[in-house]
């Protein structure tokens, strides 16, 4: 608990209705949008400022307490749980708009502003931020950054990162930084601002933002194509960018994903297809429909057994919301859903789908896929119950083994849900020994305590694997991935430098 004292000095700071530590309000925040994980903070505050968050900071630093800044907890790799306890950090107050400059193309914003808000501020203007993740009825700008968020738009417009061109930012002894700025070329020093993005909240607690604009698309169109085999959607999917075309938008889902998100959308889709892409363009009119015009002949080509140009801008919306409707559709079939992230190289979709279907089908759980097509960002995503210790083991391994098979194929282990927490084991296998020292003297720099939002990006422990050369085969050891856990210690990997005895994450839902 937090020391009387302690808690008297963060009321002077915020107000006395902006600090809370009564046993409801600490339950309320010790979890986000990750299943599985939960951890009891101490104290949970709302500052209103940049100013607040740098006092409460000072305070922090001095007493050492862990904070963990958090927007709306939609977060999907337990980024926001607080492992070690401490100060949860909430920015939702912080949701002014500042600025929209159309001389410059830039917008200005407080981090705990709502991402669907600030979309809709700036499409009046008829400018268009194009960062779109699925999350952004509920999300905020500032977690959108701190975790480097994709979306539907990514594979023509880029994601997260390559929108922020400026920063004000808290340092965990409470100095504000500021980085970058309306500018459109800046290289005076390190880019700071690109490694704040992503972050996750483990180098400092973001407080306003600088994002470039582009012109509003004047036209959009929509369309579906139904193939009856992944290899056919996925050859699609190359040859639509070999012709040097880069739609909007250019989803996948599986069959299994197909048969619920029609259960629940009820627009049409054939249920009985293998893959199914939705795919959207947009720009000027005459080469949107020239484009949808190739597109259509290059899904015929390769296979597909139906093509469908939506005829309205309303049909089209409910394509793509049919596709943003997958996670909810999921959700109804089992009482606990766990959606993960993994990317590989457009070529390696069909692969990476058939192994999740073989991977799947080993551990026998049950996993539909659907995702980013385009960018090759697929979502896995296990159908499960919380309250089955067995089934969550099993769907434990599946997810490793997911994991691996993505490295293997060339591919990672996030391509925008972050690491935070769950995927912290397995993130040396993407960035290597080398890797991760190097990223713990870049945290040592920023955070030289240890304090912001600890047990996060590095693993206290990690996994182990032994990569085979061929989906499915055994290694030296007998088993397909060789997975094993090991000591930080025997590592020489060590967690945060915080030390305060609690426990890591309690599995087990909020």
């Amino acid at each position: 608990m937090l020391a009387a004292t302690v808690c008297q000095e963060l009321r002077r700071i915020v107000g006395d209705a902006w600090f809370r530590d009564d046993t409801e309000t600490l339950v309320s925040y010790s979890y986000d949008a990750t299943p599985l994980y939960q951890s009891m903070p101490d104290g949970v505050i709302f500052p209103a400022s940049t100013e607040e968050v740098a006092a409460v900071m000072r305070v922090c630093a001095q007493h050492r307490i862990p904070v963990v800044t958090r927007g709306a907890g939609s977060n999907l790799c337990a980024g926001v749980v607080p492992l070690h306890g401490g100060l949860i950090m909430v920015m939702t107050r912080m949701n002014r708009l500042l600025e929209i400059d159309q001389d410059n193309l830039t917008a200005t914003f407080q981090t705990g502003l709502n991402t669907k808000r600030f979309h809709t501020a700036v499409e009046e203007t008829g400018l268009f931020y194009p960062p779109d993740p699925s999350s952004m009825i509920i999300c905020t700008m500032g977690g959108n950054i701190a975790l480097g968020a994709g979306g539907l738009r990514g594979l023509k417009y880029g994601t997260t990162k390559d929108y922020v061109i400026g920063l004000e930012a808290v340092l965990a002894s409470g100095e504000v930084l500021r980085t970058g700025g309306k500018l459109v070329k800046d290289v005076a020093g390190y880019d700071l601002t690109r490694l704040l993005v992503g972050s996750g909240g483990t180098l400092a607690i973001l407080t306003e933002a600088t994002v470039k604009l582009v012109p509003k698309p004047a036209y959009r169109r929509a369309m579906i194509a139904v193939f009856a085999d992944l290899p056919a959607a996925a050859r699609t999917v190359s040859q639509i960018i070999a012709n040097r075309i880069t739609p909007c938008t250019l989803e996948f889902m599986d069959q299994a994903t197909i048969e619920v998100v029609e259960a629940f959308a009820k627009i049409g889709l054939p249920v009985d297809a293998q893959a199914i892409l939705a795919i959207e363009q947009d720009g000027d009119e005459a080469q949107v429909e020239k484009d949808l015009e190739l597109i259509e002949t290059i899904c015929r080509r390769e296979g597909a057994i139906q093509v469908k140009v939506a005829a309205t801008p309303e049909e089209g919306a409910k394509v793509m919301e049919a596709r943003r409707s997958a996670l909810a559709a999921l959700s109804r079939l089992r009482p606990t859903t766990i959606l993960e992230d993994a990317t590989v190289p457009r070529s390696k979709i069909a692969d990476m789908v058939l192994e999740v279907q073989r991977i799947a089908a080993k551990h026998n759980v049950r996993i539909c896929t659907f995702g980013h097509a385009g960018d090759g960002n697929l979502h896995p995503t296990a159908m499960t119950d919380a309250r089955d210790a067995e089934e969550i083991h099993r769907v434990e391994l599946a997810f490793e083994e997911i994991f691996e098979a993505a490295i293997r194929l060339g591919g990672t282990i996030t391509g925008e849900h972050g690491v935070g927490h769950v995927k912290a084991p397995y993130l040396e296998w993407k960035v290597g020994a080398s890797g991760i020292s190097l990223m713990k003297r870049l945290k040592h720099a920023f955070d030289p305590d240890g304090f912001l939002n600890p047990g996060k990006l590095f693993a206290e422990t990690r996994k182990r694997v032994v990569f085979t050369s061929e989906p499915g085969a055994e290694n030296e050891a007998g088993g397909t991935a060789g997975l094993e856990q090991a000591g930080a210690g025997e590592t020489g990997l060590s967690g945060d430098s915080l030390e305060d005895g609690r426990d890591p994450a309690v599995k087990g839902g909020a």
